[in-house]
């Protein structure tokens, strides 16, 4: 019986040393500024210079986290931004970090566990993908309908931290219906046609082959790319509000007859920058006035 004592005891220890990491770093974040988010914003690949004019009421590198993982990509540049969009007080996060950087998946989510503890109930994602549906074109926005996350390890394994949520959470409405209703009708009211699909997170950093390009096609795919779905399953096993949106930065591998490069990626998230501002910023304004 003492064994069995001990036994439980232990796996409660273990169970807590996640959240551990987790409060610490919110300590560290709340000794520099008070401010409660009520939105979290991930920013993607080429998509950073978003925060450059917004009202920052607060400004934390990475950096200076306890046992915080650092952005190494070019176009992340590693720091939340404490910031006010249309009066809504917002958490961002300029430069995630990714899988195939080397961190564990507990690095990759934790910012995503940070910013929900600091407030935030909605999380917006977004990234750059590449387009599977052959619908698509470089430069369109794919409003994130469901995922697949069979090529990554899920972010949930492992012990369960109860302190944010079930050890089995539903993600049957992961990328919410309603926020998904009011981003179409923001598209709609500003002009900016909106692509829906699904997205697959792929490990990484080498981009798909052709032939498993043609493979995600027939499971179902529109883009595909090397973040987002982690971050998802993170923030629904919080009971965050989620959603994304993809700025198709290229074609998929074997669609086109040229290869894929980052830069390539970057210069087509430039081009559509300011409909992307637009965009998220109206988005910021309506789901949470509609809440």
């Amino acid at each position: 019986m003492e064994l069995v004592k001990q036994s439980k005891l232990l796996k409660v220890i273990i169970m807590s040393k996640g959240y551990e990491r987790i409060k610490s770093c919110i300590d560290c974040i709340r000794k520099k500024t008070d401010f409660k988010p009520e939105v979290a914003l991930v920013l993607g690949s080429g998509l950073g210079e978003y925060g450059n004019n917004l009202e920052i009421e607060a400004e934390i590198n990475y950096k200076d986290l306890p046992d915080f993982p650092v952005s190494t990509v070019s176009g992340h540049e590693g720091k939340f931004l404490f910031a006010y969009i249309e009066k809504v007080p917002v958490v961002i996060m300029k430069g995630r970090v990714h899988y195939y950087e080397g961190y564990s998946m507990e690095d990759v989510v934790l910012p995503i566990r940070i910013m929900g503890l600091l407030g935030a109930e909605i999380l917006i994602l977004t990234n750059a993908a590449g387009g599977v549906n052959l619908s698509f074109k470089p430069g369109d926005f794919c409003v994130i309908t469901d995922h697949i996350s069979l090529a990554i390890p899920n972010p949930l394994r492992g012990e369960n931290l109860t302190e944010l949520g079930p050890r089995f959470p539903d993600m049957s409405n992961l990328y919410d219906r309603k926020l998904r209703e009011e981003i179409s009708k923001v598209g709609k009211e500003l002009g900016i046609p909106l692509k829906e699909g699904v997205y697959m997170q792929c490990m990484g950093p080498s981009y798909e082959t052709p032939a498993e390009i043609r493979a995600l096609r027939n499971l179902g795919v529109d883009a595909v790319g090397m973040s987002t779905v982690c971050e998802a399953i993170a923030a629904g096993h919080m009971g965050m509000r989620v959603s994304g949106i993809s700025c198709i930065t290229n074609m998929a591998a074997g669609i086109l007859e040229q290869p894929l490069n980052h830069e390539e990626v970057q210069e087509v998230a430039n081009r559509v920058k300011k409909s992307f501002e637009k965009l998220i910023t109206e988005i910021i304004k309506k789901t949470t006035e509609a809440k």
